[in-house]
């Protein structure tokens, strides 16, 4: 999908935006005091003429303070409004869709209010959202989460598909594993207001993906609007987080898929096994 060129305040200002509003507010005001303290001193005076390169300097440093300390809080308070709008768009979208009967809410949305619906419910599951804008309806990844842990970040990807009458098939899965791996996440999401094929749940079984499906999306969706667990959708337990942990590989690095032991002194044993079994053997204790 073509995407709206944006002029360079625009840009800054979409920028600005991702930040609370109340953020931006502070920002502008730190930002006219430094600018209007520093604008009556920004040219000193100099002399003789081999000094006309830092006059015409301070000159341009000046201009820029003068203007600056206008224009600069002036663009970050049209962010924190572009933020606060924003911000009440996103409740209202997910009050909407948690408050109604059935999926016709979800249904009726396009493919970027829907993204926006799924990163507002992370967002109130204390996620950090990053909305990429996968580039339309299946393109790529849509969100990147992270979640602070003890020692630094958790990275996740999510994937979200709005399709109505279609089951989501095992490519997408596979397709974000794929992407988890490259990346490095800990874990990821494939979304939808629709269904998983057989082949879609049978890959994801033992992996660090976690399949939301329509039935699951509403429990998601009021867990966030009520700040609850959200039991079936995402959780914040101990054991929602271990099941999304990534465990690699101690010989190659790769993801690593949890099985049952079928023979041998350990069988009905969880363990995890290296997903590009038989050409890596590598395991570790389940």
């Amino acid at each position: 999908m073509a995407r709206e060129k944006k002029s360079g305040a625009r840009e800054v200002i979409d920028l600005f935006a991702l930040m609370p509003w109340w953020a931006c507010v502070a920002l502008a005001a730190v930002a006219y005091v430094a600018l209007h303290a520093w604008a009556p001193l920004a040219a000193d005076p100099v002399q003789g003429i081999h000094q006309l390169d830092k006059l015409y300097l301070g000159m341009a440093l000046r201009a820029f303070a003068m203007v600056g300390q206008y224009a600069v809080p002036g663009m970050l308070l049209m962010a924190a409004a572009v933020s606060a709008a924003r911000r009440y768009q996103r409740g209202k979208l997910l009050e909407d869709a948690a408050r109604a009967q059935d999926t016709a809410a979800v249904d009726g949305m396009t493919w970027h209010e829907f993204e926006v619906l799924i990163g507002e419910a992370f967002r109130r599951k204390g996620y950090v959202v990053v909305e990429t804008g996968g580039g339309g309806p299946d393109g790529g990844i849509d969100l990147v989460l992270r979640k602070p842990v003890t020692n630094g970040n958790e990275t996740y990807v999510v994937q979200c598909k709005h399709w109505k009458a279609y089951k989501v098939g095992v490519d997408v899965v596979r397709e974000l594993y794929g992407v988890m791996a490259a990346r490095g996440a800990a874990g990821g999401f494939v979304v939808t207001s629709g269904r998983f094929t057989n082949e879609a749940m049978a890959f994801a079984q033992g992996r660090n993906v976690r399949l939301v499906d329509g039935g699951r999306l509403k429990e998601l969706l009021d867990g966030a609007r009520t700040g609850g667990p959200g039991k079936a959708a995402v959780g914040c337990d101990q054991q929602a987080d271990a099941e999304m942990t990534m465990v690699v590989c101690p010989l190659c690095s790769s993801p690593m898929v949890r099985r049952v032991a079928k023979r041998g002194p350990n069988a009905g044993e969880r363990f995890y096994g290296c997903s590009t079994y038989p050409v890596c053997r590598g395991t570790r204790a389940g």
